[in-house]
């Protein structure tokens, strides 16, 4: 992404919303919460205050430009929005998020709603998830 998806996005160009965005686009894990986006901006000698970091990532869900997820017993975490539908799941031990797609599930999934007499337009599927024993 770029000053153009900014602006497409209808957000004026700034050097914390650029910054947010190029720690968005390299992140590894991709998921990275708030404090994440901060303590790796810290570490890269960027001065940007955690409140911009919540104001920005807010600003960019509302653009369309990230999603939230709120996965159970954990705070919020961010992604970019790729445009490619997967879903997720979360290791409850390690609270390491894995991302998956699944078309078996997909399809079940729009079955059972047409079953119901309705049309799937969205959903969210997250496993919990522990490692075997």
């Amino acid at each position: 992404m770029s000053n153009v998806e900014l602006k497409k996005a209808g957000l004026k160009v700034t050097l914390p919303r650029l910054k947010i965005l190029q720690m968005l686009e390299g992140a590894d894990p991709r998921h990275m919460s708030a404090e994440d986006v901060y303590r790796q901006l810290i570490d890269a000698g960027e001065e940007i205050g955690l409140a911009t970091v919540y104001r920005v990532l807010t600003q960019f869900e509302s653009a369309g430009l990230v999603v939230r997820h709120n996965f159970d017993g954990g705070h919020a975490l961010f992604e970019l929005d790729d445009g490619d539908h997967h879903d997720h799941m979360v290791n409850t031990e390690s609270g390491k998020v894995i991302e998956f797609m699944d078309e078996v599930i997909e399809k079940r999934q729009k079955q059972i709603a047409d079953e119901h007499g309705f049309e799937l337009v969205d959903h969210k599927l997250v496993l919990y998830v522990k490692p075997k024993k």
